[in-house]
């Protein structure tokens, strides 16, 4: 018992006897203070740490907010024109587009006729090989400006781009997209469905890409650049002359041939080929 109850007067004697040292009230204040120093400095240190990390996140996130934007465009700038229906593959020409340039077979089977009327397919008409219905996809992102009910045409989509190129989707139903919405391509905007204006092509879309409101040959341009297209100012810049193809006669549109079946006989009857006359002009044709 007495050994147990020296133990704890031993060690008090140990800590009076350190404690009556001289340098042993000023070691413990300098060690007291060299450890709150450290402590200040660490926590200092990981203040600024946390401070420089958060200004880097935000900086990168700035960052990345500044470049989403022009990505965006840019990439929209560089998409390559594809055809309405996702799989192109699967996809048969009813009608083509009516070239000026065709020999006069192609150019007579590119007419439209409609109630007694004659007028040039500004577009083409594109149907699936089995004849059936397909969903009508968007040749490039862009902005719709147009959503209109029409049973001539079979309804109508139009979607603007850059370079003042915009893209019409007609003869449609069960239409997804409103006016102002963005759309980015391949994305499904319609249905393919009929128009009384080209009742023989069944079930089909008719797609025409315009710059500057004139009409492009789609097969000429699938599978270019957006980019590539030229602009009306730039396509001046290549006719000093100033004569536009909308404003050459040769190439405008006038009224329309009353009669189709003597458009047809034309070679019987020695009457202007319809297809080489100046015709009429539609939203689908």
């Amino acid at each position: 018992m007495r050994e147990e109850e020296n133990k704890p007067t031993s060690k008090k004697s140990i800590l009076r006897r350190i404690q009556n040292k001289r340098w042993a009230l000023p070691a413990i204040y300098i060690a007291s203070a060299a450890l709150i120093l450290a402590g200040a400095i660490w926590a200092q240190n990981s203040f600024n740490d946390s401070a420089d990390n958060s200004t880097d996140k935000e900086e990168a996130t700035g960052l990345g907010n500044n470049m989403e934007e022009p990505a965006i465009e840019v990439n929209s700038h560089l998409e390559k024109i594809n055809m309405p229906i996702a799989d192109s593959q699967l996809a048969v020409i009813k009608k083509e587009f009516y070239d000026k340039e065709a020999d006069k077979e192609k150019r007579a089977a590119a007419l439209v006729f409609y109630n007694n009327r004659v007028m040039q397919n500004k577009g083409l008409d594109i149907a699936a090989k089995d004849g059936g219905a397909f969903d009508v996809v968007a040749s490039l992102s862009g902005k719709v400006n147009k959503v209109k009910e029409d049973s001539l045409l079979g309804n109508e989509v139009e979607i603007e781009h850059e370079n003042g190129v915009t893209t019409r989707y007609q003869s449609i139903t069960d239409i997804k997209v409103a006016v102002g919405d963005k759309v980015k391509q391949g994305a499904v905007i319609a249905k393919a469905g009929r128009s009384l204006l080209n009742e023989e092509a069944g079930t089909h879309v008719h797609f025409e890409i315009r710059q500057d409101d004139v009409a492009l040959n789609p097969n000429a341009i699938f599978g270019s650049q957006l980019a590539s297209l030229e602009t009306k100012d730039e396509a001046a810049d290549k006719n000093p002359s100033g004569v536009s193809e909308e404003e050459d006669p040769a190439n405008s549109d006038s009224e329309a041939i009353e009669d189709p079946s003597d458009a047809k006989s034309s070679d019987d009857h020695k009457k202007e080929d319809p297809s080489d006359s100046e015709m009429g002009n539609t939203e689908e044709g």
